[in-house]
C-alpha cells in the first residue's frame, strides 16, 4: 500500500522517466517540437545565391521605369512630396530622367532597361521587386544591413543564419562562401561574420583570380598519411588548451578550421579548377571579354560551389561601392552593367539547363537605389526608400513584378517590402520560419529579422 497516496507510484523505470521532473520525455517531445515550429513546411529551395550589386544601382535605369520622370526631367521635385533627406543633400534638386529604353521582354512582357539586354531574356524566370525599402542613408550601414538585418555591425551574416539553422551539405567545402571582386568590401568581414555567433558559422572568403584559396596545396614532402598524423597532433595539442576556454568559439572554430582545410586539399582544387569547363560555357558566361572576364569567372565558380552542395554563395560586384554613381552615371552604369549583365544570365540559364535553378533561390540587388533628382549635373543620390531587387529559382514565380514605386521612383508606395521582409522571405524559402530560427544570446532570443519582417507570399508560385 501506498503510504503516501497524494504521490503516486512508479511502475517501471519507463514510467519514472515519464513522469519525473515534469517527464523527461515531454522534454524530448517539445524539443522537437520546437524543432518542426523552426522548419515546418517544405523548402522551396536548399541554397541560395546572392548577387550583390554594391554601391547602389540605379533602379529608374535598370528595373522601374518612370515616364513621368520623362515628361518632368528638370523640373523640382513636387513639394507635396515634402522634404527628402539624403546623404548630399539633394533632396530640393531637379529630377533627372533616365536616357535609357525600356522595352518588354519574354512572355510575360516584364519591362527592362536596355543597360541590360541579357537579363532582359531571363525575365520569365525572375520576380522583379520595385518597393524595396532599407534604413541606412549611407554605405556602411546599408550594406551591413542588408547582409545582417542591423545597420549596426555585431550582427551575424544572413549567410551565418542559413547555415546555422540548415548545416551543411558537402563536409569537404565551407558551407558559406564569399566571393568577390579587387575592391575591399565595404564594412569588410563583419558582412559576412557570425556576430555573437560561433565563429564556426563565418562565411569563407575566396580570393579574386585563379587561385581563390591560399596554401591549398599540402607542402610537397608531406604525404596524405603525415598530413594526417600533423593534423592530430594539432588537434590533441588545441583539445588541452580549451579545456579551460570551453566558450571561446573562434578557437573551435579555428580547430574546425583545421579540419575542413584538410578535406578540402583532397576536393577544392577540383571544384576551382575552371579548366575543365568548356570553350563554349566558358564564351557564354563572358570569360573571353576583358569587361566581364572577372565577374564572369566567380558566376562560374558559384555555379560549380552551388552544384557541389555549398549552402550559401554571394558574389560581390563592385565592391568598394563601385555602383556609387554621384557623378558620371552613364560612365558608371555602363562598365558596372556591361560588367555584370552577360555572366549574370548564362548563370540563370546554366542553372536552370543543369537543373539546380528549381532548388537555387537566387537574388539580384544592392544596399538602396538612386534618387530620380540629380546630384551635380549627371548624377543621383542615395535612394533606401524605395528601390529594386530581384529574385528567381528556389519556388519563385518569374515574369511578374511586386510593388511600386510613386511617380518618379523616389518612395516605395504599393506592397513595401523591408530588408526584413527580404530575410524573412529568403529563410522561408529554406524552410525555415525567421521568428523561430533563434540564438540565445545575453538572455535573449535573438534572430536574423530582429522584431520585425514578414514573408513575402507573392513572391513564391
Amino acid at each position: 500500500m501506498n503510504a503516501f497516496p497524494h504521490i503516486p507510484a512508479f511502475s517501471s523505470r519507463r514510467d519514472f522517466l515519464r513522469l519525473a521532473g515534469g517527464g523527461f520525455g515531454a522534454l524530448a517531445f517539445s524539443a522537437l517540437l520546437e524543432a518542426d515550429e523552426v522548419k515546418p513546411q517544405a523548402a522551396k529551395a536548399d541554397r541560395v545565391l546572392f548577387l550583390f550589386m554594391e554601391g547602389g544601382p540605379s533602379h529608374v535605369d535598370l528595373f522601374d521605369p518612370k515616364p513621368e520622370l520623362t515628361k518632368r526631367n528638370g523640373q523640382p521635385l513636387p513639394a507635396s512630396f515634402g522634404r527628402v533627406i539624403t546623404p548630399m543633400g539633394t533632396g530640393g534638386n531637379n529630377l533627372l530622367a533616365s536616357k535609357h529604353k525600356f522595352s518588354k521582354h519574354g512572355k510575360s512582357g516584364l519591362e527592362v532597361s536596355d543597360w541590360y539586354p541579357h537579363i532582359a531574356e531571363c525575365v520569365d524566370d525572375i520576380a522583379v521587386v520595385r518597393s524595396c525599402q532599407a534604413d541606412g542613408l549611407n554605405h556602411v550601414g546599408s550594406v551591413c544591413q542588408m547582409n545582417t538585418g542591423s545597420i549596426l555591425a555585431g550582427r551575424p551574416s544572413l549567410g551565418s543564419w542559413v547555415v546555422y539553422g540548415l548545416g551543411s551539405v558537402n563536409q569537404n567545402l565551407p558551407g558559406f562562401v564569399v566571393l568577390t571582386d579587387s575592391g575591399e568590401v565595404t564594412g569588410g568581414p563583419r558582412n559576412w561574420g557570425t556576430g555573437f555567433m560561433p565563429a564556426t558559422y563565418q562565411g569563407t572568403l575566396f580570393r579574386n583570380g585563379s587561385n581563390p584559396i591560399l596554401n591549398l596545396a599540402p607542402p610537397a614532402e608531406l604525404d596524405a598519411k603525415q598530413q594526417r598524423a600533423k593534423l592530430e597532433l594539432i588537434r590533441e595539442l588545441n583539445e588541452q588548451h580549451r579545456k579551460s576556454r570551453a566558450d571561446d568559439s573562434q578557437l573551435s572554430a579555428r580547430m574546425n578550421a583545421y579540419e575542413l582545410a584538410f578535406r578540402m586539399q583532397a576536393s577544392a582544387p577540383e571544384t576551382v579548377d575552371l579548366r575543365q569547363e568548356s570553350e563554349q560555357t566558358k564564351e557564354e558566361y563572358g570569360l573571353n571579354r576583358k569587361e566581364c572576364a572577372d565577374y564572369a569567372h566567380r558566376c562560374l565558380l558559384a555555379r560549380r560551389l552551388l552544384e557541389r552542395g555549398v549552402r550559401f554563395v554571394q558574389i560581390y560586384c563592385g565592391a568598394g561601392s563601385q555602383w556609387d554613381a554621384h557623378s558620371d552615371l552613364e560612365g558608371n552604369h555602363t562598365r558596372n552593367c556591361l560588367r555584370s549583365d552577360r555572366p549574370t544570365a548564362a548563370l540563370l540559364k546554366d542553372l536552370k539547363r543543369r537543373g539546380l535553378l528549381e532548388r537555387t533561390l537566387v537574388i539580384w540587388g544592392g544596399e538602396f537605389g538612386r534618387t530620380p533628382m540629380t546630384e551635380g549635373t549627371n548624377g543621383r543620390d542615395h535612394d533606401p526608400y524605395g528601390f529594386t531587387m530581384w529574385f528567381a529559382g528556389g519556388g519563385i514565380k518569374g515574369g511578374q513584378v511586386i510593388g511600386s514605386t510613386d511617380e518618379f521612383g523616389l518612395r516605395a508606395v504599393e506592397d513595401p517590402v523591408h530588408v526584413h521582409d527580404i530575410h524573412a522571405t529568403i529563410l522561408h524559402a529554406l524552410g525555415l520560419q525567421h521568428k523561430k530560427l533563434t540564438f540565445r544570446y545575453n538572455g535573449r532570443d535573438e534572430r536574423l529579422t530582429e522584431n520585425a519582417g514578414k514573408v513575402v507570399e507573392k513572391l513564391f508560385a
